[in-house]
């Protein structure tokens, strides 16, 4: 879905993985340099090239090099690391299950900017494919845990 707002267009996906879900929206920049980002009475410049999680830089969230090529990998295998500037909300979850959040709703945004070209190319690493496992609800009698079972008698 394309949406313009004053004469600047972006991309927006949202991407799931367990209890996260992220907002994620690609901006097109053009040369002159970047553009205010105002959501929730915060007013942010983004640059092209920039990704902000939650109006923070990424690389202030996730440190490791494993995380931060893992986050990057949709845009690497796409060739568009320095094509957009980046806005991603996320809620919800732990660190690793919003990390996935972000891939899915990154990758989904990616295939709406060129459906036959970058199609089959998610597809094929499996970026768009959304991991449907959640924890289990715990059961009654179970003493708090899911699978856990009530102890029998010794006599």
């Amino acid at each position: 879905m394309t949406k313009e707002t004053k004469n600047l267009k972006y991309y927006q996906a949202i991407g799931r993985r367990k209890k996260s879900v992220a907002q994620v929206r690609l901006y097109l920049v053009n040369r002159s340099g970047g553009f205010n980002l105002k959501e929730n009475n915060k007013s942010l410049l983004i640059k092209k090239g920039e990704i902000y999680i939650n109006f923070k830089p990424y690389e202030k969230i996730y440190f490791h090099p494993y995380e931060k090529n893992k986050l990057l990998l949709p845009l690497k295998i796409t060739d568009n690391l320095e094509r957009f500037a980046i806005s991603i909300v996320v809620k919800g979850g732990g660190k690793s299950g919003q990390l996935e959040a972000i891939i899915h709703g990154l990758s989904r945004a990616i295939e709406q900017v060129n459906k036959e070209q970058y199609r089959p190319i998610l597809k094929k690493a499996g970026l768009l494919m959304r991991d449907p496992r959640k924890k289990e609800r715990r059961k009654v009698g179970t003493g708090g845990k899911a699978r856990r079972e009530k102890q029998s008698p010794k006599r």
